[in-house]
């Protein structure tokens, strides 16, 4: 008798009693939904694995990125995040119907939105790293954002401009502290640190470390450590900064920190655990996009 292996649920959108259309060959549900486009209108959304604010924090929605709803209650929509394909449950007062197509992005650690073209009023709300804006006017060193508010204009950069050492993008979050599930230059996680840095040079790698690990770049056979180089334990990962120096979000330092390889490395071997995979990101390199992973 063979037993059918489900896809992996945090890219594929099922439960007991849904599923999305796309899957409807691959998983059984009492019934199917193709679901709606919606828009990530705060700041920055979690997303839970359950619908309840004390339920685990898996990742983060920016403001501007889109989402699948397939199911709505009691104050939480079930969705699937259009950028990498994650499911969960995010609060529905954050995410409207009115979609605006981005033209701009937030190249920044983070930055202010203004109710005026003035840096003396009081903001209105804090965007971060990635967060995606529609501008739709200028005023002095100010841009006008759809939905209202005003953008410093040397914080954004065009949508589809990417800078070119990523690792650079992961520096400048030193001292960031350690948050499971975060996204945001508030709090994040070993992965989403990379997954950030990645996205504004233009890079596409899943949400999770072990996803990032079997996905992301190409795999190096008995690699000579080199900059920009991503290291893989199970359940983590890091950038090196050098040959000798490796970056990564981590529970030991609860912050993003930079520390000598040898070092990183011993201590985790110490609790277990050693490396698995080294993995380099190049331009050409096949993406692994989950956007419509269903």
């Amino acid at each position: 008798m063979t037993t059918r292996v489900l896809p992996d649920p945090r890219r594929h959108a099922y439960r007991p009693d849904l599923a999305s259309e796309t899957l409807r060959d691959t998983v059984e549900a009492p019934r199917y939904a193709p679901g709606e486009i919606r828009q990530v209108i705060a700041p920055a959304l979690p997303l839970r694995r359950e619908p309840r604010f004390d339920s685990r924090l898996d990742t983060e929605g920016l403001f501007g990125e889109t989402v699948t709803v397939f199911d709505e209650s009691e104050g939480w929509a079930w969705v699937q995040l259009t950028r990498d394909g994650y499911v969960g449950y995010m609060p529905s007062e954050g995410l409207t119907h009115a979609i605006f197509t981005p033209t701009h992005r937030i190249a920044t650690l983070r930055t202010y939105v203004f109710p005026q073209p003035d840096s003396k009023s009081p903001p209105l709300a804090l965007l971060s790293l990635n967060a995606r804006v529609a501008v739709t006017g200028a005023d002095g060193k100010f841009l006008e954002i759809e939905n209202g508010g005003f953008v410093y204009a040397s914080h954004v950069a065009p949508a589809n401009e990417k800078v070119e050492d990523f690792v650079a993008v992961a520096e400048a979050f030193i001292g960031t502290p350690y948050l499971w599930g975060g996204r945001t230059s508030v709090g994040l996680d070993c992965s989403g640190l990379v997954q950030l840095a990645a996205e504004a040079a233009g890079f596409v790698v899943p949400r999770d470390a072990d996803m990032q690990a079997a996905e992301a770049g190409q795999l190096l056979e008995d690699p000579h450590l080199s900059r920009g180089d991503l290291v893989f334990w199970e359940g983590h990962v890091g950038i090196m900064t050098s040959d000798a120096d490796f970056l990564h979000a981590n529970a030991h330092h609860m912050a993003v920190e930079l520390e000598p390889f040898a070092e990183a490395r011993g201590r985790i071997k110490a609790v277990g655990f050693d490396v698995l995979c080294v993995r380099r990101l190049a331009r050409g390199a096949k993406s692994h996009r989950t956007d419509k992973a269903g």
